[in-house]
C-alpha cells in the first residue's frame, strides 16, 4: 500500500510522534496552520468514517481529550478545532483527526460562500424525522 500514514506508523517516513499506543499514532503535522496541529492516526488502514471501527473513533477522541489538556498546558492555546474529512477534501485516504490549536491572534478562518447556501428551513425539510435505527 502506497498510504503515507501507513508508512509513517510503519517507521518508513519520520514523524515528530506526540502519543502512540497499540491502537493510534499521534504525531505533529508538517503543514501546520498554527503552532501543536496535530493529528491522530490509527494504525490499521481505514479510509474513511464509513469503515473504520467504532471502538477506535471513541479511542481517538477519547485521546484527543487528553491532548487538549497537554496543547493547553504546554502551548496556552485558547481553544481547539476538531477536523475529520471524508471523501471530498480528504487529501489522504487514511482515517484521521486533525486537531488544530486556536489562538485568539491566529486569524484562521474558515472561508465559504454563503450564497451557495439555502435558507436553513429548507435544509432541516430535508433532514428531519430521519430515523437513526
Amino acid at each position: 500500500m502506497d498510504c503515507i500514514f501507513c508508512k509513517i506508523i510503519k517507521g518508513e517516513i519520520p514523524s515528530y510522534t506526540i502519543y502512540e499506543d497499540e491502537f493510534i499514532k499521534c504525531f505533529l503535522d508538517i503543514n501546520p496552520s498554527t503552532n501543536g496541529d496535530l493529528l491522530i492516526v490509527p494504525k490499521k488502514h481505514y479510509e474513511n468514517i464509513l469503515d473504520i471501527e467504532e471502538n477506535i473513533v471513541i479511542h481517538i477522541h477519547k485521546v484527543s481529550k487528553k491532548i487538549y489538556h497537554i496543547l493547553k498546558e504546554r502551548l496556552n492555546i485558547d481553544g481547539l478545532t476538531l477536523v475529520q474529512n471524508n471523501f471530498y477534501g480528504q487529501e489522504i485516504k487514511h482515517y484521521h483527526l486533525h486537531l488544530t490549536p486556536r489562538y485568539k491572534d491566529d486569524n484562521l478562518t474558515q472561508n465559504f460562500n454563503k450564497d451557495l447556501l439555502d435558507d436553513i428551513s429548507k435544509t432541516y425539510e430535508k433532514l428531519k424525522e430521519v430515523n437513526f435505527t
